[in-house]
């Protein structure tokens, strides 16, 4: 039966969702809010999108859509009624709403907590599906109480942005029954999961999902979830057969060097173990620099305030070495800060600008 718990409140009914309390923090009002308004059968929603099909904007995200996106997760996982759902996610954005969507039409429990980087640390009772991005689980990895919690959750899914090389190792080894998710908010959450485990992540498309490539590579989707409309992405994927395909990277980072296509996230997954032994946790992305032989030639820019020149140096050859010739960057860039995005995520583009 659904069911909002927060602290020591529980709501169900859609009077009970009137209820205002000053004191409550935002993303508790947040919920609460939306809670009701769907319970008094508002049939839009209006959402920020990430810029995955283009420059982010303001849309309108119907009732229908984020029904069938719910239900589509619930045939993949086989959830029902029973399933319990803790939402650590801030309620504001599509991710935190998805998973209240979830725990009405499902019929579920759900109880809301902060959306810090280690939300688990604070709840008692472990929920049966979970949903966090990449930073929380890094943090919940390393406490040895939520470490416990992870593997006792039976669905946890993982999205916001790529895993790590390191973090899905750690995952792997840890044994927790985790998915990356594969989506964007025109999708209403995600349209493809892909299970974490040893090898290249394989991403198997939800039921009633169409997919197909454009000429660059980049993948199109159509589902109820995106209100039956074709929506272009500027991700490029190698499809691998009807159902599933493998993501490369975004066709607007990808670098044309020689005649040679290289897509940065792909070597940054290479790249990360070597890098972070000489910058241990710094930021750091591929991308191509104007260049007259080449056209663009391959760069590395590191987030650090450490610019030691022999360390940089080091690095250098060492990359040399362990990747492939074309796959070693021609130059490495030590900057102080990367730029962010509004929501946090590092602005490549405006990154580079500053170089």
């Amino acid at each position: 039966m659904f069911q909002l718990t927060f602290g020591n409140y529980t709501f169900q009914k859609k009077e009970d969702f009137e209820f205002e309390n000053g004191d409550f923090p935002d993303f508790a009002i947040a919920a609460i809010r939306f809670c009701h308004e769907w319970l008094s059968g508002e049939n839009i929603f209006v959402q920020q999108t990430s810029g995955s099909t283009g420059v982010p904007k303001k849309i309108e995200i119907s009732r229908v859509q984020m029904i069938a996106s719910a239900k589509a997760t619930q045939a993949f996982f086989k959830t029902n009624q029973n399933t319990s759902l803790l939402c650590c996610l801030d309620p504001s954005y599509i991710a935190g709403k998805m998973m209240l969507v979830r725990a009405i039409v499902w019929n579920s429990p759900i109880q809301i907590t902060q959306p810090k980087s280690n939300p688990l640390v604070e709840i008692t009772t472990v929920p049966d599906f979970l949903a966090l991005v990449p930073i929380q689980v890094e943090a919940s990895l390393q406490d040895k109480s939520a470490l416990e919690k992870l593997k006792g959750i039976q669905h946890l899914i993982i999205g916001g942005a790529p895993l790590s090389s390191a973090l899905k190792q750690q995952l792997v080894l840890s044994g927790i029954n985790a998915y990356q998710t594969y989506g964007m908010t025109e999708t209403v959450s995600h349209i493809a999961l892909a299970k974490i485990e040893s090898g290249e992540l394989v991403y198997k498309i939800l039921s009633e999902t169409e997919f197909g490539l454009d000429e660059r590579g980049a993948i199109w989707v159509k589902s109820a979830a995106s209100n039956h409309e074709v929506l272009q992405t500027n991700d490029l994927v190698e499809l691998i057969d009807r159902n599933s395909f493998r993501w490369l990277g975004r066709a607007d980072f990808v670098i044309n060097s020689g005649g040679l296509k290289l897509h940065p996230e792909l070597l940054e997954a290479k790249a990360e173990h070597t890098v972070h032994s000489f910058f241990p946790s710094s930021a750091f992305f591929f991308f191509g620099k104007k260049d007259e032989e080449l056209g663009e030639k391959l760069c590395l820019a590191i987030e650090s305030k450490d610019s030691n020149k022999e360390k940089v140096n080091k690095l250098l050859e060492t990359l040399k070495i362990e990747l492939a010739r074309f796959e070693a960057p021609k130059k490495i860039f030590i900057v102080s800060e990367f730029k962010k995005t509004s929501t946090g995520k590092i602005s490549r583009s405006k990154t580079i600008e500053k170089l």
